[in-house]
């Protein structure tokens, strides 16, 4: 059972972190492992990442004073699902309401960190930010030796030769890999694709869809940002857009979660179960998925 978090309801605020003209550029953060499901935990507001992004689109949207958005990103990536849905709901915004969008790549914007980016106007980055990953991993156990080793044995009747693919109490036979592949290409395909189709100056024989990663100096060589530079760049970039040099920078945050300049995050890291030691497979609830991630650290996986 997951422990009780007291979470911060209160309504989203804007708060500025960098004075200027009454006309305003909202900033974004998104940060961590992109998945749809709640972070919860010691230290951690708790939110679910799909859904307080688009809270706060929403809220850019109602506020009616916002000329233009940075979304500034900082992870590995995610789920494929909430990669897609994000970067699909970041573009919905975009057409919708004609604002221009800057993205702005922090330490590291990989998988599906930086396909959402790919949905802004202008992608900055820093020059030493990690870019890269695109590609498509799903993390699979097998644990039938371990549990031998306890004399437990898994006794699973099932209807449907496929319906327990990939379950950690067996190694998965020739033909299921064989599925499980196939769907991993389709998706890295279709990341190919969306990425292509945004980011014109990608040659399409560049060797980058493999999951190598590389610097942000070297991501504006590929074509894969268009500007390397940092956060203020990235500011004066969208207030350009948005006709105003002193347009002032707002993010949007809750009560208890102050912002005061546009570094601020919120914490949103499940610090009590990242302590607790957890056995890969067993976790029910958090099922094995496809991911667009850059994944060093197997820990990494929902």
């Amino acid at each position: 059972m997951q422990p009780q978090v007291l979470r911060d309801r209160s309504p989203l605020k804007t708060m500025p972190v960098q004075a200027g003209s009454c006309r305003k550029i909202a900033l974004i953060d998104v940060d961590g492992l992109l998945v749809n499901q709640n972070q919860a935990g010691i230290g951690s507001m708790g939110d679910n990442p799909l859904d307080i992004f688009r809270e706060k689109l929403d809220q850019v949207e109602r506020e009616g004073d916002i000329s233009a958005v940075i979304i500034r990103i900082n992870s590995y990536g995610g789920g494929v699902t909430a990669s897609d849905i994000m970067r699909r709901e970041l573009e919905a915004f975009r057409e919708r309401t004609g604002m221009p969008i800057v993205a702005v790549l922090m330490d590291i914007a990989t998988g599906g960190g930086y396909l959402l980016a790919t949905a802004a106007d202008q992608i900055v980055a820093h020059p030493t930010t990690i870019v890269g990953g695109f590609g498509v991993i799903l993390n699979l156990y097998n644990l039938e030796d371990a549990m031998a080793q306890f004399n437990v044995a898994g006794q699973t009747i099932r209807a449907g030769k496929f319906v327990d693919i990939g379950s950690p109490e067996r190694f998965l036979e020739e033909d299921e890999e064989e599925l499980l592949t196939e769907i991993a290409e389709q998706y890295n395909a279709r990341f190919k694709e969306v990425v292509l189709r945004s980011r014109q100056r990608i040659h399409p024989d560049v060797e980058i869809f493999d999951g190598r990663i590389f610097t942000g100096t070297k991501a504006e060589k590929l074509g894969v940002v268009d500007q390397v530079g940092y956060i203020d760049d990235a500011i004066a970039a969208a207030r350009a857009y948005a006709g105003d040099p002193n347009a002032c920078v707002v993010m949007l945050h809750r009560e208890q979660d102050k912002a005061r300049t546009p570094y601020a995050t919120t914490p949103n890291e499940p610090t009590q179960l990242m302590a607790m030691p957890q056995i890969p497979g067993l976790m029910r609830s958090r099922l094995p998925t496809f991911m667009y991630i850059w994944q060093p650290d197997p820990g990494l996986a929902p």
